[in-house]
């Protein structure tokens, strides 16, 4: 979950940093985030959560590099991942 949750502030970050129109900033957090995604896929040892991040980063590829062919949103990632902010903040 902690992971997760790094991962997901990498991203908004990342957001943030597009919104602004500054691509450069962006793509450094987008990296640091593909950095943290594929960490925590190394570790993975449960299939379905092993398919579901590598689903997540083929949508974040998508999203920011791609044509946007799964017609992400910001708006759709912010609320897919603060779930994960929002959990791990629960645990302190």
């Amino acid at each position: 979950m902690e992971q997760m949750a790094n991962l997901a502030c990498e991203i908004e970050r990342a957001l943030d940093w597009q919104k602004q129109a500054k691509p450069d900033y962006a793509q450094e957090f987008l990296f640091r985030a593909l950095y943290l995604l594929d960490l925590t896929l190394k570790l993975q040892t449960r299939f379905s959560r092993f398919k579901e991040l590598t689903r997540l980063r083929e949508v974040l590829l998508d999203y920011f590099w791609g044509g946007n062919q799964f017609r992400t949103t910001e708006e759709s990632l912010r609320k897919y991942f603060s779930s994960f902010i929002f959990r791990a903040r629960q645990r302190f």
